[in-house]
């Protein structure tokens, strides 16, 4: 009843015939219908079976609209982490500019601290996961925090433009099984 789904998710273009989208990344578009009748018959399926197929997508589609939510709260969190980054890199960076140094309280176990002075910081440690921190000088470290935020964030947009789509074909698929 929908156009068939292309098998790349990796993708950020959407697919497009002469009767327009057929998918974005992996998602497939849903048609719409105008006569009922002559599609199921054309497509040899009787009510039930098209009604069955129709359920069945919106089943997918759920389930793809759950997952792309949790990949934007992630992307959403991550964010604020980076910025962060980058503005303690800075602040490193304009006390060391300054000859001072900067005072900070370090969490050595939970509600224990510990205070200590950083003075003429050149590097920091960046961890970047998988049980992997690298020690980067703070230009480097400000250059790699920047292409990180620049790339969450386009990801962010094509996550966004995505969902947008994905509700598209819900709506579309919730009519049709409204009309069958």
């Amino acid at each position: 009843m929908a156009a068939a789904a292309a098998s790349s998710s990796s993708s950020s273009s959407a697919a497009a015939t002469p009767q327009g989208v057929t998918e974005r990344r992996g998602i497939p578009a849903a048609s719409f219908v105008e006569d009922v009748e002559t599609y199921l018959r054309q497509a040899g399926l009787d009510v039930n079976s098209g009604l069955a197929f129709l359920q069945e997508r919106l089943q997918q589609y759920k389930i793809v609209e759950m997952k792309l939510l949790a990949q934007q709260r992630d992307l959403q969190a991550k964010i604020p982490d980076i910025e962060k980054c980058l503005d303690i890199v800075a602040t490193l960076q304009a006390k060391k500019a300054l000859g001072e140094a900067l005072t900070a309280d370090f969490e050595l176990s939970e509600g224990i601290y510990s205070r200590a002075k950083i003075e003429d910081t050149d590097s920091v440690c960046l961890w970047l996961g998988a049980n992997v921190m690298l020690e980067y000088s703070c230009d480097e470290a400000n250059a790699l925090l920047k292409k990180n935020l620049e790339n969450a964030k386009a990801s962010l947009e094509v996550l966004v433009a995505d969902l947008q789509f994905l509700r598209d074909q819900q709506t579309i698929t919730q009519i049709r099984l409204s009309e069958d």
